[in-house]
């Protein structure tokens, strides 16, 4: 068996690219022998500026809207407003707890499917009944600065790194950004030979 090569993740859950990417994320390591480095990210880490983001948003949901129908699954944006870091802070204690495929599907369900707002507490609460992450766990978390502290760490490394948005998937020196480059990283796993057979 060859040694697991990492594959560093990096996700902001207020990305609707995240979304489409959540559907596919986790079969890569089913696939293929590779570690998941989970590096979420809050607020606007990863995104446009707020200002850019004004000018993309409309365009942006057209696109997703055409990613959405194609894989057959629904598309609901979130509120505005709505603020991502609570929903990282919260899978760092998902991750620990073993959840974290389920949170990430769970979260991203809710938010881009269901139109909530992640940046409540009682949505999360209700990712964490669905899931079984308990809601002292979820508090602990939110309140948890060394998770802010982190999540600053994630984007200082995701610059080093050359990441220039959300989904990132970074292996070794090669960068692959977007949900629609997923099949380039699979190529790439594939000619590293760590297909699972």
């Amino acid at each position: 068996m060859p040694a697991p090569v990492d594959i560093k993740v990096y996700f902001n859950f207020r990305s609707p690219y995240c979304y489409l990417v959540s559907k596919s994320l986790h079969k890569i390591f089913d696939d293929y022998y590779a570690s998941m480095v989970w590096r979420p990210l809050g607020g606007w880490s990863g995104r446009s500026s707020p200002d850019r983001a004004k000018i993309k948003i409309p365009i942006v949901r057209q696109d997703v809207s055409r990613f959405t129908r194609r894989l057959g699954i629904p598309f609901n944006p979130p509120p505005i407003e709505t603020e991502p870091t609570l929903a990282a802070k919260v899978s760092l204690a998902a991750e620990q707890e073993g959840l974290l495929q389920r949170y990430i599907i769970e979260v991203m369900r809710q938010e881009w499917s269901e139109g909530r707002n992640i940046g409540e507490m009682d949505v999360l609460m209700a990712v964490g009944e669905e899931i079984g992450l308990g809601r002292g766990v979820i508090q602990r978390a939110a309140e948890n600065p060394e998770f802010d502290r982190r999540l600053e760490e994630n984007w200082q490394e995701a610059q080093q790194d050359n990441v220039m948005g959300v989904p990132s998937f970074v292996v070794g020196d090669q960068v692959f950004w977007g949900n629609d480059r997923v099949e380039f990283l699979r190529e790439h796993l594939h000619d590293l030979r760590l297909r699972r057979i």
